[in-house]
């Protein structure tokens, strides 16, 4: 047994499938001698088709963010071009007879072995170049799903030691059932991505890639933050129960799709659903949202091969609207930086702090015509749809000078459509909430906005100075922390008291815990992963708002964290019994 960090509640069994970083798992690594003739003709056709594809998005990025930026991707070039890379590893693949992805293994493994003992930042950061060109051209030899049918017993529950975007995209429509990494928390890729699927997950287990094999049979539970392998027939009966209990009263739950969302006493909220894609869009509606809170564009620019044109997000974010639960979106404007980095935005370079450095709102305005043309897409997407229905949320906001700047180029935008002779819609502006000094400066800052949303993920761990995706320090990034429940009662009373609607966002809406706490709060408007709609929306028939606001005042007298989740765990316990098995630890 393993203990990690609880992301996703649930139990689940399956198959193991481990990830390495890089995608690189040279299970096969020897050739017969007839084969090493394709062998080597495969290595040249794939590095050739890598090297084309490194032009191609070289030269967008030149023409669309600039010539720094742009470097990085020539530089990947050279290595791939470099004669002392092809001859090792045609060398290997010839005299030795190696695979292409174990000479490529072989390759990272003694730079890897060479940077190590280096020192300077420089040398660290071009291992990290080397590394990602192999990814590159290991990931388009590599057919995962053919993999995985080779004869990997689904269900999978995926082992990483972080799953990122690009990773899921290789992964493609194979049944995942639960996920299991060794970095990250509870706002990591990984638990994001398992909580929109509903699938039980754990981060946060060092060393687990080194104890579990692809193939072996693993237990994820998502409620205590446990992994669990080689159990005997007894113990895996027994998680076998809880695992179709737990499916079961989720199934049960979804057949509340088509009820309105009310509390015990008929109050009506709003339950909205976080999204990454047009599946989760179609997702929140089939399971009963009311809408789509936020939806990350980011998604659409870390899985595509380059900057994404005017055209594109035109097109990516009109679907998102037209799948989306009564049409009703929230866009959230480019947030990347922090653990959600691309190298065509000019982060090849690491920063020594990057989530409170260059990140989000901040690179937006570093790169006018790239935001530009995000701001136009919104505006174009939004025509012909009821007013008010579709939203423009910028995030990391931290100044009223940053939202007069953003309302500025929205301006700027709609005049360049009207000159052009292109529809649009004027739709609502607002700010995203993440930082201390806009939560101190709340009533000053709406002023410029339509509308707020708390970005509950990153205000914590700014407010608790602790990186929320660092194991060691994830027990300061809690939600239900005193010194954040403060912050989030004061910033949701300013806003009820001039009328600003005001929507949380962060993964704490889905909670159930802290859902009674901020419908206490006078909070009206919830968005979390569009697996967690059916449970908060059984959870509001439960209370009503008196009593949450009455467990609210009871749970604002107690120190610590500790306390307060200890004393909420006895809430929902008594509200709801069944609800333990949705509970996260």
């Amino acid at each position: 047994m393993r203990k990690g960090i609880p992301v996703s509640p649930g139990i689940s069994i399956g198959t193991a499938y481990c990830i390495n970083e890089v995608f690189v798992r040279p299970e096969q690594t020897h050739l017969e001698e007839d084969a090493v003739g394709e062998e080597l003709a495969r290595f040249e056709s794939a590095k050739d088709q890598s090297i084309r594809d490194l032009k191609a998005l070289e030269a967008k990025v030149y023409a669309q963010v600039g010539k720094n930026e742009a470097a990085i991707f020539a530089m990947h070039q050279s290595i791939l071009s470099d004669h002392a890379f092809t001859k090792k590893i045609t060398g290997w693949i010839a005299g030795e007879k190696m695979t292409i992805q174990a000479a490529l293994h072989r390759f990272l493994g003694e730079y890897e072995v060479l940077f190590s003992k280096a020192k300077d930042e420089y040398l660290q950061e071009r291992f990290a170049d080397i590394r990602d060109v192999v990814s590159r051209l290991s990931a388009s030899l590599t057919d995962v799903k053919k993999e995985i049918d080779r004869g990997l017993k689904s269900p999978l529950i995926v082992v990483a030691d972080e799953l990122l975007p690009s990773q899921v995209v290789l992964l493609g429509d194979v049944e995942v059932k639960g996920i299991v990494t060794q970095a990250g928390g509870p706002t990591s890729h990984a638990a994001i991505i398992a909580r929109s699927k509903g699938i039980p997950a754990v981060s946060g287990v060092r060393g687990i890639l080194r104890q579990i094999k692809t193939g072996d049979e693993i237990v994820v539970d998502g409620r205590e933050g446990i992994v669990r392998y080689n159990l005997d027939p007894e113990a895996t009966a027994a998680y076998r129960k809880l695992e179709r209990e737990f499916f079961d009263f989720k199934d049960q739950l979804a057949e509340n799709r088509d009820e309105p969302a009310l509390t015990a006493d008929g109050r009506q909220i709003a339950l909205l659903a976080n999204i990454n894609s047009v599946a989760d869009a179609q997702s929140a509606k089939a399971m009963g949202g009311s809408g789509v809170g936020l939806y990350r564009t980011e998604y659409l620019y870390l899985t595509h091969p380059s900057v994404p044109d005017e055209e594109e997000q035109y097109e990516n974010y009109r679907s998102i609207i037209e799948a989306s639960p009564n049409n009703s979106v929230t866009i959230r404007t480019l947030d990347i930086g922090g653990d959600k980095t691309v190298p065509y935005l000019g982060h090849n370079h690491q920063e020594s702090n990057p989530f409170m450095g260059w990140r989000s709102i901040r690179l937006s305005f570093e790169h006018p015509e790239l935001f530009n043309s995000q701001i136009r897409a919104i505006l174009r997407a939004a025509a012909g749809f009821e007013v008010g229905k579709v939203r423009m949320l910028f995030p990391m906001v931290t100044t009223v000078d940053e939202m007069r700047r953003v309302r500025s180029m929205v301006r700027r935008a709609m005049k360049q459509l009207v000159s052009q002779g292109k529809p649009f819609a004027n739709v609502p502006i607002g700010m995203m909430l993440e930082v201390p000094a806009a939560a101190v400066m709340m009533d000053t800052l709406l002023e410029g906005c339509d509308f707020v949303s708390i970005g509950s993920n990153d205000l914590v761990q700014y407010l608790m100075a602790a990186d929320r995706d660092n194991p060691k320090v994830s027990h300061l990034c809690q939600p239900l922390s005193p010194a954040v429940l403060r912050v989030l009662k004061n910033v949701i009373r300013v806003c009820n008291q001039n009328n600003t609607p005001i929507t949380l966002c962060g993964e704490m809406a889905g909670q159930p815990r802290a859902f009674v706490l901020l419908l206490g709060m006078g909070l009206k408007n919830f968005s979390m992963s569009p697996a967690f709609i059916p449970t908060i929306k059984e959870l509001a028939k439960k209370i009503s708002t008196a009593e949450a606001a009455q467990i609210l005042q009871n749970a604002m007298k107690l120190k610590t964290t500790s306390q307060v989740l200890r004393y909420m765990a006895g809430q929902i316990q008594r509200l709801a019994p069944k609800f333990t098995i949705l509970d996260t630890a």
